[in-house]
């Protein structure tokens, strides 16, 4: 239930996703609200501090996923070719964004050369800091990062939806229901006896 089969993704991959999902979208939302703060908020410290800690533990769970991804099969995609292989390309899109927001907010919140605090867990180190400009260049992209990632994400979503709704095929179901994982793995199972 846990690992992915041919026929759908593991209960570990659903969640990732959807884990991912939710808080890219919950960041991009606190970011958003925070840039519209002013000095004297009671926010204007606390929001980038939730910030900063969460998309540090977001960016362990995306490279968690990617090497679950990696170490795991992909179920076959449904539609068409170019469907499958425009589904392909979205999909390394949407990972190559979600590292560019997670790496160029890293840039922005360690430009000082301090590390950052993870909600009172751990600090991660600054490793790069001091590059010309590096706060407000890593701010350009963080920005239009995620403004085009959340613009391929609803893509996706509809492209989900779809696959789902007029095509009338499982590709929203098998990220819902790891139990079509188990299904896919007792059949591969049966047909190699």
């Amino acid at each position: 239930m846990w690992r992915n089969s041919p026929r759908g993704w593991g209960l570990l991959a659903i969640v990732l996703h959807w884990g991912s999902a939710v808080a890219i979208v919950g960041l991009f939302a606190l970011g958003w609200w925070m840039t519209g703060l002013d000095y004297y908020s009671e926010w204007y410290h606390l929001a980038p501090w939730w910030h900063r800690g969460i998309g540090v533990l977001v960016m362990l769970m995306i490279l968690g996923r990617i090497a679950w991804r990696l170490a795991q099969p992909t179920p076959a995609a449904h539609g068409s070719r170019l469907e499958r292989q425009a589904a392909s390309w979205g999909h390394l899109a949407l990972y190559v964004l979600m590292l560019a927001v997670l790496i160029s907010g890293y840039l922005i919140s360690t430009a000082d050369g301090k590390g950052i605090e993870v909600l009172g867990m751990f600090t991660l180190p600054a490793v790069i800091s001091d590059l010309p400009e590096q706060a407000s260049r890593a701010g350009v992209v963080h920005w239009y990062s995620a403004v085009v990632l959340l613009i391929l994400s609803a893509g996706h979503a509809l492209a989900a939806f779809k696959h789902h709704y007029v095509d009338r095929q499982d590709t929203l179901r098998r990220m819902l229901d790891p139990r079509l994982s188990q299904q896919g793995r007792h059949a591969a199972e049966s047909k190699g006896r």
